[in-house]
């Protein structure tokens, strides 16, 4: 379902559409559903025709193939009730699937923003917890509903023929039940809401920890650490009180309803025998289903507080299906295939948000294909940010930015990212091997393409010195790998990518200077025939670079050569005498 469809239809609707492309599974668990019904409703009324007809005028073939007949009925029951029980349960697992699925096709398409605000954690358990409960509901939802429905017409309708006046008494209580359910809905409603927003603060809390446990430990911070998850750990214990305190109440209230039930009809029935009007046998069936009618209501008040659980997780992914990106595709968006690399900084202007100052003003550039331009600055100046626009990752609120001549707001956006590869600071590898973190700049290469780009990256020789060589797992976020070799694997990785455009944004500020070294041929090597962006603090290693953007205040404060910018005096010189450099 498109996220104009999501926005426009309501939640049951967008539930219900879930149920589409799997509707013979869902027909086949109503039919054994009725099946149980309609089995379930036999039983009292041939036990009445057995007690009052058959054994009474000493028809015993009758009465035992009747008793035959209730024994196949109920074999029959357990195939039924194995279908609801495999069958159905799968239903809802595949519901699961796909809602999984579309929430994670979508969070793949929201924009670095998006991130920046929410917390891994808490988005994980949207993805995970929340979708359980979806998944029971889809399941045990309609057809206990369907069950319920079904069960309490045939019932009724059953009883009127035993004893309309009886029936009447059952029938009384079932409006008490309603009103008093729509009472407690809301509040389960508003509580389960409230419990999922502290899991997901919780989860949160737990990821937060469990990346940070090297600095937490380093600090010595760990009874800090405790703090923070022992106060989130308690608003979701605060929240589970007052839900378990509605659900309580709820349940309290069901059971007095369906205690006085069968109380009133013993007396009445009672009161019918004494007077002559009703006999024993007529009694024992009528009091069989009012088992049968309490049965179903057991089921409603299962299933409100089941769709109260379903509902709100289903109401978060809702919510998040109908988060917009801020960076999308314009309408007619073409994809650009290989390009040259020629880019034009127009007067960019760009703010986080629109309450937020603005990182970058008027900022002009322009960089032709093949050229090696740094771009430097003190912290805080907008260097990142401005190469974080190239790709889209973000879209300046002014000027604009075009690559050969093509605002990149024309572009797909996969076409524009195909072109342009980007070494970051702090690498970031999948909890895999070397060989899959290196393939992963290009799905469907051969083993000889990873080996080559190792090669170029001046990796291939440390990874087959290790004893898995190229199937060495890395562990999370590469924490098995050397500083240096996380950053060799992205330049393989960038390689075997082979883009026309390559950004490296402080990609050796975090490494030792003799490791910066070592692997400074592999970026000159890299850079070699692309246009490529280098941001950089240290200032000794963009001495290759063709020309040099200082950034500061915001804008492009110096253009120009090392020497020329080191001649005129400026910004540049002043930096490099802060960092002693000649």
């Amino acid at each position: 379902m498109t996220q104009q469809k999501m926005k426009r239809k309501s939640h049951t609707s967008i539930f219900l559409s879930y149920y589409k492309p799997h509707m013979s599974v869902f027909l086949l668990d109503m039919a054994c559903a009725l099946g149980v019904c309609l089995i379930d409703l036999l039983f009292p009324i041939a036990s009445r025709t057995a007690l009052n007809e058959l054994l009474p005028r000493g028809l015993f073939d009758a009465f035992f193939v009747l008793m035959g007949i209730l024994l196949l009925a109920y074999l029959l029951k357990a195939v039924f009730s194995y279908i609801i029980g495999y069958w159905g349960h799968l239903l809802g697992a595949r519901i699961e699937t796909d809602i999984r699925r579309d929430l994670f096709h979508h969070m793949e398409t929201l924009s670095f923003s998006f991130f920046d605000k929410n917390r891994t954690g808490q988005l994980m358990s949207r993805v995970t917890g929340d979708l359980f409960e979806i998944t029971e509901l889809a399941h045990h939802g309609p057809e206990d509903l369907f069950i319920s429905v079904i069960t309490l017409v045939g019932a009724f309708s059953i009883m009127l023929t035993v004893r309309w006046e009886l029936a009447l008494i059952v029938f009384a209580v079932v409006p008490i039940f309603f009103a008093f359910t729509i009472i407690q809905r809301r509040r389960m409603s508003r509580a389960s809401a409230e419990v999922k927003k502290k899991l997901a603060i919780i989860n949160g809390e737990v990821e937060s920890s469990i990346s940070g446990i090297r600095t937490a430990q380093a600090f010595a911070n760990e009874e800090e650490e405790k703090r923070k998850f022992g106060a989130s750990n308690e608003l979701f214990r605060d929240a589970k009180r007052d839900y378990y305190k509605a659900m309580a109440t709820y349940h309290a209230g069901m059971e007095l309803c369906m205690g006085i039930l069968p109380v009133l009809v013993i007396a009445a029935g009672g009161f019918f025998i004494i007077r002559g009007t009703m006999d024993y046998v007529d009694l024992v069936t009528f009091s069989l289903y009012v088992t049968t009618f309490i049965t179903p209501i057991r089921k409603l008040s299962a299933f409100v507080e089941q769709f109260m659980q379903g509902m709100a997780g289903f109401s978060r992914f809702v919510e998040l299906m109908r988060t917009e990106p801020e960076v999308t595709e314009a309408p007619g968006a073409v994809d650009p295939g290989v390009l040259r690399g020629d880019i034009d900084i127009d007067k960019v202007t760009f703010a986080y948000a629109p309450d937020k100052p603005n990182v970058l003003e008027d900022v002009e550039l322009h960089i032709p294909a093949g050229e090696t331009v740094a771009v430097v600055g003190p912290s805080g100046g907008g260097k990142s940010t401005l190469c974080q626009l190239i790709p889209r990752f973000y879209d300046v609120t002014g000027g604009a930015i075009r690559v050969d001549g093509r605002d990149v707001r024309e572009l797909t956006l996969a076409g524009l990212r195909k072109n342009i590869g980007v070494v970051q600071q702090d690498v970031f590898l999948f909890a895999g091997t070397i060989f899959d973190n290196i393939a992963y700049g290009k799905p469907g290469c051969t083993e000889e393409e990873v080996y080559a780009a190792a090669k170029r990256a001046e990796l291939y020789d440390d990874v087959m010195a290790m004893p898995q060589g190229f199937q060495t797992y890395v562990g999370e976020r590469g924490v098995m790998l050397s500083g240096g070799q996380k950053q060799r694997v992205s330049i393989a990785r960038v390689f075997l990518k082979d883009p026309p455009v390559l950004i490296l944004d402080e990609a050796t500020s975090a490494l030792d200077t003799v490791t910066e070294q070592r692997i400074q041929g592999a970026f000159d090597e890299l850079a070699r025939g692309r246009t490529t962006l280098i941001i950089a603090h240290r200032l000794s290693t963009v001495r290759s670079a063709g020309r040099i953007a200082v950034i500061d205040d915001n804008r492009v404060v110096e253009l120009g050569s090392w020497k020329e910018l080191v001649a005129r005096n400026g910004e540049f010189a002043r930096l490099c005498r802060a960092q002693e450099i000649s």
